[in-house]
């Protein structure tokens, strides 16, 4: 009895160990994961380690993988077992875009990743991103942990399976066929691209005009776009993007914003949309900022922000605005534009608006994964949008080559004119040659005119000069005769005193004569003083004159200010001459019993200067001037002359004869000076 109670007890015990494991050598097609009772699952909503999950532990399996959209990621724990003694491959198949297995080994745990935003050379499955390998010794059993990243919400995940190595071959297999085509026109597209980059970046470099820039940047994210397109293909040649699957994906939006915006400038000026409306290229200008500003913005957004509806609406709300936008700009370029080229754009426009409404519609409506649908074939949507491209890019590449033969005919036409033009001016140089020829023979006749003008002018300046020169040395001349002339009659007023007996007189008029004969000396080698040292002058000089002829002679000096009288430039001992004449030869021989002379000093309006005498008068002095002729006169009017031609200033003398009852009463002398 007993022995009978614990046969059945490891037969129970064996039944249980033999279900807490699955079987891997049993797996003759496939096996789903859920559903199964062998798995256990543990949910998070954040990405946790796989030391925390072991920590916190697993609960019973779902029937769906599918989960709540707070949780990101979704763990499994199975047990597989390989009962045969060979080893043994089998395939952890799901359709995840980032998913991870654990074994646990002693060192910790063995780490398996794949998926289509696993970096290329970190998948460790080269040959399909939606397969792990799982290879099992003989008869061994290990614990394995599925990790499943949910960040991104791109489309309904299929149960998790596992596949024999035969299922997953025949698998492999199929799937390689279903992208034959779609990657040899992949392919096409690539290496189409970068054949007419090639040329494109030659053009540029040889011609350097922004009509090849921005074809050069239209067809570079266009290519950049293909091959971002390859990216999510298992084919690893030319799979740049392949190492970086999250920037791939990041760009795969913005690159078509970039080569619209790149394309939008390159039409700019291929048209020459500018000299037909301006209005039209102004808003072909603005479209074409807002796709690079919008391409940059979403690569941040889809960069930074991994949620598959987010970029989902921005695709809807955007396409809502640009197809019919760019719908609306073709018609206006068509209606505006009437450019040779026209017919190119036309075409390739159409092509791509097709291609990418086509495309768009394909993805909403869901053909391109109805099964047995026309369009149910490995990047559908992506393709016919690429195909859309390629014929506009050939046309464009048409039209570059249309519009190099137009600008060579343009050229050809310009040189003929250009040609003409120079015959033209050859004529008219030869014209202008023989016009210059007269011109410069009417020139050099009127060059000797002014030469000999010029000759004669300089002729006559050098016997200006030398008048000029003369007169100065004739005013000197005269200097040096006013000196003796005054010193002899000096001399004579002091012999007089002497022979009158005036001893004492004498010896001071000697004196004053002395301190008068110094400032004549002094300023005497002046060419001008002023009126102020002139009066100084004329002081001394009274004062001898006055104790000549003792107490019946009388003079006034009359000034409103000495110090005003420095302002104006006389030459030197003009005034004395005047004054001595008023004395000596007017009141000298009068009887009358005051003899009176004034001399005024007027600076009102200008400088003026009255001598005036109560003398015989001129009459008078003329008849004893005629038996003694007075030099002193004659030298002083001559020294006016000559100032007055040496100087800006004038000097202007008038003599007025004073009379009343017809009878001479006296003589007057007004000096006026002039600026």
């Amino acid at each position: 009895m007993k022995t009978s109670l614990l046969s059945i007890f490891f037969i129970i015990v064996g039944l249980v160990n033999v279900s807490a494991q699955i079987s891997a050598d049993a797996i003759a097609d496939e096996l789903s994961l859920m559903g199964h009772p062998e798995v256990m699952r543990f949910h998070t909503g954040s990405i946790t380690s796989i030391e925390e999950v072991v920590a916190k532990g697993f609960c019973k399996v779902h029937d769906t993988i599918q989960t709540s959209p707070l949780e990101r990621s979704v763990w499994l724990k199975f047990e597989l077992e390989n009962r045969s003694e060979d080893t043994l491959s089998v395939f952890l198949y799901s359709e995840e875009l980032r998913m991870h297995l654990y074994k646990p080994t002693v060192e910790g745990y063995k780490t398996f990743q794949n998926g289509k935003l696993i970096p290329f050379h970190k998948r460790d499955n080269d040959y399909n991103f939606y397969a792990i390998e799982i290879e099992l010794m003989p008869l061994e059993k290990s614990m394995f942990y599925f990790f499943s990243d949910r960040s991104y919400k791109y489309f309904t995940p299929k149960d998790p399976k596992l596949l024999s190595e035969i299922t997953y071959l025949r698998y492999v297999s199929n799937f390689s066929k279903a992208l034959e085509n779609p990657l040899g026109f992949l392919y096409f597209y690539i290496i189409s691209l970068s054949t007419i980059l090639v040329f494109a970046i030659i053009f540029w470099l040889r011609l350097g005009k922004n009509l090849y820039f921005y074809y050069l940047g239209y067809l570079f994210f266009q290519l950049a776009y293909g091959l971002d397109v390859l990216q999510s293909a298992s084919s690893s040649a030319a799979n740049v993007f392949g190492y970086f699957p999250k920037i791939s994906w990041a760009l795969f939006e913005p690159l078509q914003f970039f080569f619209i915006g790149f394309y939008i400038f390159f039409i700019l000026h291929l048209l020459t949309i500018n000299r037909y409306d301006k209005l039209l290229a102004k808003t072909l200008k603005i479209f074409g900022v807002f796709c690079f500003v919008y391409a940059v913005a979403r690569f941040g957004i889809d960069y930074f922000h991994e949620n598959w509806e987010v970029r989902k609406y921005l695709f809807s709300i955007v396409r809502a605005i640009v197809i019919p936008l760019n719908l609306l700009l073709i018609i206006w370029i068509i209606y505006k534009v009437k450019h040779p080229l026209i017919v190119y754009f036309i075409i390739g426009q159409s092509a791509f608006f097709i291609g990418a409404l086509l495309s768009t519609y394909i993805v909403y409506s869901g053909l391109n994964v109805a099964p047995g649908g026309f369009f149910n074939f490995p990047y559908a949507a992506n393709i016919i949008f690429q195909l859309g491209l390629l014929i506009e890019v050939f046309c464009f590449s048409l039209a570059l080559s249309e519009n190099i033969s137009l600008l060579q005919k343009e050229k050809e036409k310009t040189q003929e004119r250009f040609i003409g033009q120079l015959q033209k001016n050859r004529l008219l140089q030869e014209g202008m040659n023989q016009e210059l020829d007269k011109m410069v023979n009417e020139k050099t006749d009127e060059l000797i005119q002014l030469y000999s003008k010029m000759e004669k002018n300089k002729e006559a300046q050098i016997k200006s000069s030398f008048s000029q020169k003369l007169k100065e040395l004739e005013m000197a001349a005269l200097r040096s005769q006013m000196n003796p002339h005054f010193l002899f009659n000096s001399l004579n007023a002091i012999k007089h005193l002497i022979m009158t007996s005036r001893n004492e007189d004498a010896e001071l008029y000697l004196d004053k004569f002395s301190n008068l004969l110094r400032s004549i000396l002094i300023n005497s080698s002046r060419e001008v003083i002023s009126v102020e040292e002139e009066l100084e002058i004329l002081e001394l000089y009274l004062t001898l004159e006055s104790r000549r002829m003792e107490s019946d002679f009388k003079y006034d000096i009359q000034y409103s200010s000495r110090e005003a009288l420095w302002e104006y430039k006389i030459p030197p001992l003009l005034l004395q001459p005047f004054v001595e004449n008023a004395i000596w030869h007017g009141l000298q021989p009068s009887l009358k019993q005051e003899k009176r002379l004034t001399i005024r000093f007027d600076i009102t309006d200008n400088l003026k200067i009255e001598i005036e005498d109560n003398g015989v008068g001129r009459k008078a002095s003329n008849l004893k001037q005629k038996l003694h002729k007075s030099m002193g006169m004659d030298i002083t009017k001559e020294r006016i002359t000559l100032f007055n031609h040496l100087h800006t200033e004038s000097i202007h003398l008038q003599t007025v004869d004073l009379e009343e009852n017809n009878i001479a009463i006296g003589t007057k002398i007004i000096l006026t000076y002039t600026n």
